[in-house]
């Protein structure tokens, strides 16, 4: 029996991004008898990249998956403050509940995905009109904000948002999370009672794109780090490392964009380092692969903050999936990976000792091969996106098939 699934995220391919990717490769790789259908804005991140739209949807087919377009609101400034923001999130939340409202004989179940928590509007209509709801929550929107100083934690907008997210959460019939940590930390917010209906379906990476290739460009020292560039990620203490790494030859590309990258090329530009650290911009992503396997280390920062503690980012699944040995920093989930596993290197968020483990690794050849292999093989057993795609398919044939779903309930004011 076939089950129609309606996938709500906020971003989808070609916008660049772990979430966009997570979303565009598990919606390809969900089992023949689940259909996927997509609700997704038309691409504008980062803001400036794409034309601006006024088409109230367009479809698209991407595979086996089809992707419905829907209009809002798409702002144009480089890193737009949260209020040139909430109509692009507000505005498509509403737009995405009312085709499902539209359309309620056309799905079976509904996952969102989140952040932002708008999306959660979706969900909630889903339900309301009796369809069961999955949310995906790849991180704690609110508590990572404020962590990172863009909003204050006694503001109106963070009160008001703290108990969307709580009806949200105490709604679903299953709450998806990447790691344990971001499991526990969902339920310790948000109340103990959801711990029976958290499922973790790491992130993972598509094995037959993000592969090892023979005859690569292995000449020159490489150091790569792809994806977002932002307060999270740490990266100022891996560009002033570049002043300590003992080769001539090595350089730092920096593929991706981000809130950062004007502030950090100052930074490169002042410590004179524009020729060994490269700002390479948004590339489209199946170039990505090659990147990987033209470098010769990969970097994986994140921020030292207990509210990050939960990050494995999907950038760190894709090096080792092409057999590049890996300098991580920050703690919690990621660096208990790394600790565990022999395909990298953990080290803090200093740039003396960042260099160090760089330099490492660029002087044992022998030991960067060891680790790539172990990195590769672990990606494949564990990782491969097709089989965490099967754990996702297997919670969302459950909830269609229950007779009886998890009551839906009410938090309480003192929940948040």
């Amino acid at each position: 029996m076939t089950t129609n699934c309606v996938i709500v995220s906020q971003r989808y391919p070609p916008e660049k991004g772990g979430n966009a990717s997570r979303i565009h490769d598990t919606a390809v790789n969900l089992d023949d008898d689940i259909d996927v259908t997509v609700l997704a804005p038309s691409p504008c991140y980062p803001p400036g990249n794409f034309e601006r739209t006024w088409k109230r949807r367009r479809t698209e087919h991407d595979g086996g998956v089809v992707v419905h377009r829907l209009w809002t609101w798409q702002p144009k400034k480089e890193n737009p403050s949260l209020l040139r923001r909430l109509p692009y999130y507000l505005l498509f939340a509403i737009h995405a509940a009312f085709w499902l409202v539209v359309n309620f004989r056309r799905y079976d179940v509904v996952m969102t995905s989140t952040p932002p928590i708008t999306t959660g509007l979706p969900g909630l209509v889903a339900v309301a009109i009796g369809k069961p709801w999955v949310i995906d929550v790849r991180d704690l929107w609110i508590e990572n904000s404020i962590a990172l100083g863009y909003i204050s934690g006694d503001s109106l907008l963070v009160k008001a948002g703290r108990a969307f997210q709580s009806v949200a959460l105490h709604t679903a019939d299953r709450i998806t999370v990447t790691t344990e940590t971001l499991g526990d930390a969902v339920a310790d917010t948000y109340g103990s009672e959801l711990r029976n209906r958290v499922r973790v379906i790491p992130n993972g990476v598509d094995t037959d794109r993000f592969t090892p290739k023979a005859g690569a460009d292995d000449e020159g020292d490489r150091i790569v780090y792809t994806g977002n560039i932002g307060s999270a990620q740490a990266l100022e203490p891996c560009i002033r490392a570049m002043q300590h790494v003992s080769s001539d030859n090595a350089e730092l590309r920096l593929v991706g964009d981000g809130d950062e990258v004007s502030r950090l090329e100052t930074v490169t530009d002042r410590l004179g380092l524009e020729d060994s650290v490269k700002f390479v911009g948004l590339v489209d992503r199946e170039r990505v692969p090659e990147i990987l396997n033209d470098a010769t280390v990969g970097l994986a920062p994140i921020k030292d903050s207990a509210e990050l503690d939960y990050a494995m980012p999907t950038k760190l699944y894709e090096y080792l999936a092409c057999s590049l040995p890996v300098v991580v920093t920050g703690r919690g989930e990621i660096k208990r990976f790394v600790t565990d596993t022999t395909a990298g290197r953990h080290t803090e968020p200093d740039p003396e000792r960042i260099a160090a483990a760089i330099d490492t690794l660029l002087e044992n050849p022998d030991q960067r091969t060891t680790m790539g292999q172990d990195g590769h093989q672990l990606v494949v057993d564990e990782y491969d996106r097709q089989a965490i795609a099967a754990r996702l398919g297997e919670e969302l044939r459950e909830v269609t098939a229950s007779e009886q779903q998890v009551p839906h309930t009410t938090p309480s004011p003192n929940d948040d």
